[in-house]
Formats: C-alpha cells, structure tokens, sequence
C-alpha cells in the first residue's frame, strides 16, 4: 500500500462523506451537491480550502480499489478526527446518505460500519439517523 497523506479533521469529514457517496459504486449528483453544500456552508468548514476537496476524494478512490482500503481509510479518518466530532461525521454521512431519497444496501452497511468505528451508540445514531431523514423529505404530489 502506498503511504497516504495524512488528512486534516475537515479532510477527514469530506473523506467520510465521499466513502458514503462511493459505497453503492455509483456517485451520484444529489449526493456530490450535498457534500458540496455541506462544506460551503457548515461552520465546521469555515476555514477549510475547498480545493483539498479533490485530495481527500482521491485518497477515497484509491483506498476503495485496495484488499483492505476500508480499514486504511478508517484508520486515516479516525486519526485525523477528533472524538468529540464522530457524532457530527456520522451525521454529515446520514446526510449524504440521505440526499437522493434512497437508502441502497451498500450505504446502510458502511452507516453501521462508521457507528461501530465511532463507537456511537444506537440511541444517538437513531437520533442522527431521523434528522437526516427530516431534512431530506420531498413532498409527494397529490393523487387525483
């Protein structure tokens, strides 16, 4: 494997969402639109260079292609973030998750990996898990 740089905390948090994004292997606009949105307006990116964006999908990219590049990437990911910030990741997950109205296999199963990474407990994760769902409902069109 060859040595990956290491990420900053916000590095950390673009990688966790593009690892969401990329888990079902179909990067899909709603969810790149929502990572976008996410780093250009949450305080936690305030001071972040959204040109490192690219670096941190790339280390993504080539972890995804390894034998064991999704234990590497959470080991990068968990070195970089600080603990008190494994709840805000995992929300910002659920919200990429989230952004095309559909919750394939592959996203639910790296959702559970990153609680079992986090150590979040169920309780919280399900708190997560329905503000996200809020923040993503659409209103269907009534029927006739």
């Amino acid at each position: 494997m060859s040595e990956q740089p290491s990420l900053s905390p916000q590095d950390a948090l673009v990688a966790l969402m593009m690892a969401v994004s990329v888990s079902d292997e179909n990067i899909r606009t709603s969810e790149l639109v929502t990572i976008e949105r996410i780093v250009n307006h949450l305080p936690i990116f305030g001071s972040y260079d959204a040109d490192r964006m690219q670096v941190a999908a790339q280390i993504v990219f080539d972890l995804f292609e390894e034998e064991d590049g999704l234990d590497a990437l959470f080991g990068l990911i968990t070195d970089a973030l600080p603990e008190e910030l494994f709840e805000t990741g995992y929300a910002l997950a659920c919200d990429v998750a989230a952004a095309d109205g559909l919750l394939r296999q592959e996203e639910l199963q790296m959702l559970m990996e990153i609680r079992y990474q986090f150590g979040i407990d169920r309780l919280h994760a399900a708190a997560i898990e329905r503000g996200a769902r809020a923040r993503h409902m659409t209103l269907q069109a009534p029927s006739s």
